[in-house]
């Protein structure tokens, strides 16, 4: 199943794809993964790769933009 994040129309796969083509993690892309979690109905890989992200965020692999 497909869970296309409310808030922008994307999957998470396609926000997966950003955040890895750019290196960092915009406010647009965690509303979107906050919106999708919220859902509470993503697949196990949908999950697994947020937790990538996350994991890449913690080891500095990706970087988190600041809102302002």
């Amino acid at each position: 199943m497909i869970v296309y994040v409310n808030f922008y129309k994307q999957t998470i796969s396609e926000i997966f794809y950003q955040i890895w083509q750019t290196k960092q993690i915009s406010a647009r892309h965690r509303w979107g993964l906050m919106s999708a979690l919220m859902q509470d109905s993503l697949s196990e890989d949908e999950r697994d790769a947020i937790d990538r992200l996350l994991h890449a965020v913690r080891r500095g692999w990706l970087q988190v933009e600041d809102e302002a």
